[in-house]
Order: structure tokens, then sequence, then C-alpha cells
């Protein structure tokens, strides 16, 4: 188990409650958490952190002051500018990576969104399993305004909201409401700014209420069977899933207390 409360980050913060909730924030306000390399790298570092660490249970997707997360950092922008092909490739390699890591995260994610949220803000929305949103929260794919393209968070973006709205998004570069990216699926829910944090904690709640073990198993049975085509292979693995999961030691203690009518021993610890 990492101690991820030891490590120390100047962009970014992590800390986790008593719960088991991680709480990693965009640390940078005085930028509208706009991110850079030195960003990223922490991102992946925590993230490899909390996956290694048997306490966390829940990480959710913050960003500090007035605005979630700004894009890409301008002074980081004008950097690359100067670099080669291969400087932008290696560039572009590790914010893959990190989308990849938070999408391919064990553990359940929920994002909460206030203020803007661009270009790779974006993306970093739709790596999450859960999103939440201010209704006022404002949402832009941008890149095409300064002749880029959207193109390593793209296929999250495309997952997330489907390929029409993806490539209209993307190519018109036009801002659009919580509301709106609720209507698109980015977001599960929206709410009123002043309400957002605590309605994001009655989600963590609720969350909490359920197995760790079996939110985990959820996960990968979801990302196994995607759009959920039917084939005798996903047949074998959903048999075998259900199977080993009721063996486990939380499907057991989840049945004999639903069967005892008590609470399961993980919700006592919350």
């Amino acid at each position: 188990m990492t101690d991820s409360q030891n490590i120390a980050f100047q962009n970014i913060e992590l800390d986790i409650d008593p719960r088991g909730v991680a709480n990693l924030w965009l640390n940078r306000p005085e930028k509208n958490n706009a991110f850079n390399a030195q960003t990223i790298a922490e991102l992946i570092q925590a993230l490899a952190s909390v996956a290694s660490d048997d306490r966390v249970r829940l990480v959710v997707l913050r960003g500090r002051g007035r605005h979630f997360c700004g894009g890409a950092d301008l002074s980081w922008m004008q950097e690359s500018v100067q670099l080669d092909y291969q400087g932008n490739l290696n560039d572009a390699q590790q914010l893959a990576e990190l989308l990849y890591n938070l999408h391919q995260l064990q553990k359940p994610t929920l994002a909460i969104v206030q203020g803007a949220a661009f270009g790779g803000g974006v993306g970093l929305v739709s790596c999450c399993d859960m999103a939440l949103a201010a209704e006022d929260a404002q949402f832009c794919l941008s890149e095409v305004r300064i002749g880029l393209i959207p193109a390593t968070i793209g296929p999250f973006v495309s997952k997330a909201i489907g390929q029409r709205a993806a490539t209209r998004y993307a190519m018109t570069a036009e801002r659009f409401s919580g509301i709106r990216a609720r209507e698109l699926c980015l977001v599960d829910e929206t709410y009123p700014a002043a309400e957002l944090d605590d309605e994001a904690e009655a989600w963590i709640a609720n969350l909490l209420n359920n197995s760790p073990a079996a939110l985990v198993a959820c996960k990968a049975l979801f990302h196994e069977i995607g759009a959920g085509e039917l084939t005798p292979e996903r047949r074998r693995y959903t048999e075998a899933a259900i199977a080993r999961i009721r063996i486990s030691p939380e499907g057991q203690e989840g049945l004999r207390a639903f069967l005892q009518k008590r609470k399961p021993a993980w919700q006592e610890q919350v």
C-alpha cells in the first residue's frame, strides 16, 4: 500500500479522507487550473498512487477556485511552438498516458465541474465514470480556434457523447453549458452552482453505501462488455464474473447481511 498523503505536489493536491475518498484537486486557481507538463506528470503519479492504495474506495476529481480546468497553460503552449515533431509527440504521449490511466483506473471516479472545462478539461471529464456539473458551467473543445485538434482526448470524448456530437463540438469550438453537457451525457447531473458541493457529497455518500469490491468488479464488467454485443466469449465472461463475486469475501458478507437484515461491514465503516 502506498502512502498517498506523503507525496508532495506543486500543481495538484491529493487528500484521502477517513472514508476512503481520494479527492484529487487541480490546484492552480490563479491559472484557471490550466495544465502543463508538470501537472500531467503529477496527475499520472497521483493516479498510480491511489491505484495501489488499499484505503481508496472512490476518486473524486475537482478543481480549486472558480474553474475546473481551463485547458492547456499558455506558457506551456508557447514552449511547444519551439518543439520539433518528436518533442510534440513526447508531450502528446504523456497526456495520452494520463487519459488512459484515468479511464482505466480500477476504482470508481467522479468528476465535479464548476466554471470552465475547456480542451483537455473536457477530456478529463470524459475519462471519469461519472460527472456532475454546475448548470452554468461552460464546456468547450476550443482547439481548432488556434489551429489544433482535440486529438488525444478525442477517443474519450467520442465515447462519452457519441461521434456525431463530438465531431460537431470539435469542429465548431462552440461553448455549451452544464445543462447541454447533461443532455449530451458528458455529465450525469447538473445543479445550481451554489448547490453543487452539497449534491456532490450526497453522490459520494450514496456510492460509499456500496461494496468497494463490487464497484471495482462492476466497472471492470462494463469496460469488458462495452456496447453490449452478444458473443459466446462475453457470455462466459459474465457467467464467471458473477460466480467470482458471489464467493468473494464482500459478496458473502453482502448476501449474509441482506438475509440477516443488517448493514454490511463496509457501511459500518462510513
